[in-house]
C-alpha cells in the first residue's frame, strides 16, 4: 500500500530539520503525533528511514533515497490535483461559441476575451453564424454556447438574459436627424427605414419593425440588396435609417452615427446553453454573469 501523502510530506520537513522539534514546530503539530506519524510510514514501507537519538536524526540510505524522489512524486501529485479540479470547476477543455453577426460588436468578444483570460485552461473558440442557426447547434452539441439577439425559439436549450442595449437608428452624420441627441419615434415618419431580411432574425425584424407601428404616414420598410454590408453605403443618401442597438455605435464607418430612440423597448442580448449541463458550461454562466454585472450590461 502506498503511504498516505500527508505523512510523505511530513517527513520531507523532517528530512530538511533533522530535528524532531523544530520539523513538528514548522509543521504545527505535536511531537509525539509526528513521531507516531514516522513509525507508521516506515510500517507502510517495511524499513527504517531514520535513525533517532536523543540529540540527532539521521536518514538511512532508504530514507535519503525517498527524501529525493519524493519532491517530484507530489509535484505531479499536486498537478493532477489541480488539473481535476480545474476540470471540475470548468477551466479546462475546448469551448466552441457561436454568435450571432450583431453580437459580434461588442458582445461576444468581451464574453471570449475574459474567459480567455480568467481560465487559461481553456481553449475557446468563436464563430459567427445565422441567428436562427445557433440554439439548434447548442442543442444538438455541435457548439458548446450560444449568444444570440433576442430570444431566440428553440427547444434543448435553456437562455440567459445577458444584455440590454437601447434601440436607435443608426444614420449618416449629415442626416437631418443627426442633430437630435435623443429621436422622437414620431419624427421618423416620412424616412425610408432599412431592416436586415426576415430570415436572418425573424424574432429581432419583427421586434424593430413593432417600434414604427403607429407612426404617421406607416413606415416605409426595405430590405437591402446586401444583408450585411459593413460600408452601410445605402445610409450616406443622408435620408435613410437604420434601426439598430446601441451596439452600432461600436462599429460604425466614419461618417456614420447613431441615435437612440426616445421611449423605444430594449433589445436583448441572450447566452444559450444546453439544458443538461457541465461544468464546463456552468463556468461559461458563471463568467457571462460577472461580466454582465461588472460592465452595467443588465441596467
Amino acid at each position: 500500500m502506498a503511504p498516505d501523502t500527508v505523512s510523505l510530506r511530513y517527513f520531507l520537513v523532517l528530512a530538511q530539520e533533522l530535528n524532531f522539534t523544530r520539523a513538528a514546530a514548522r509543521i504545527g503539530i505535536a511531537q509525539p503525533a509526528l513521531s507516531a506519524r514516522m513509525r507508521r510510514l516506515e510500517d507502510e514501507l517495511g524499513t527504517s528511514l531514520l535513525v533517532r537519538d536523543t540529540r540527532s536524526v539521521v536518514l538511512t540510505t532508504a530514507g535519503a533515497a525517498l527524501a529525493e524522489s519524493a519532491p517530484p512524486a507530489l509535484a505531479a501529485l499536486d498537478r493532477a490535483w489541480d488539473t481535476a479540479r480545474q476540470a471540475g470547476a470548468g477551466e479546462l477543455g475546448t469551448l466552441r461559441i457561436g454568435y450571432s453577426l450583431s453580437a459580434g460588436a461588442e458582445t461576444a468578444p468581451a464574453l471570449v476575451d475574459r474567459l480567455i483570460h480568467s481560465s487559461p485552461g481553456l481553449e475557446v473558440g468563436a464563430v459567427p453564424m445565422a441567428t436562427p442557426e445557433v440554439s439548434p447547434a447548442v442543442a444538438d452539441g455541435r457548439i458548446d454556447a450560444g449568444i444570440t439577439r433576442g430570444e431566440q425559439p428553440g427547444r434543448g436549450v435553456r437562455r440567459f438574459l445577458l444584455r440590454r442595449v437601447r434601440v436607435g437608428v443608426q444614420l449618416a452624420q449629415h442626416h437631418p436627424l443627426a442633430e437630435q441627441s435623443e429621436i422622437e419615434i414620431a419624427d421618423t415618419a416620412g424616412y425610408p427605414l432599412r431592416l436586415p431580411d426576415r430570415t436572418a432574425n425573424p424574432v429581432v425584424h419583427d421586434e424593430l419593425a413593432a417600434v414604427f407601428a403607429d407612426t404617421v404616414p406607416n413606415p416605409r420598410f426595405h430590405t437591402p440588396a446586401i444583408s450585411f454590408d459593413m460600408a452601410q453605403r445605402d445610409l450616406f443618401d443622408g435620408i435613410t435609417l437604420a434601426p439598430a442597438g446601441e451596439t452600432a455605435l461600436a462599429v460604425a464607418p466614419a461618417g456614420l452615427t447613431w441615435r437612440p430612440l426616445r421611449g423605444a423597448p430594449a433589445m436583448t442580448f441572450h447566452l444559450v446553453l444546453p439544458r443538461v449541463q457541465s461544468p464546463l458550461h456552468h463556468r461559461v454562466r458563471s463568467v457571462a454573469k460577472t461580466l454582465a454585472h461588472e460592465l452595467n450590461w443588465l441596467n
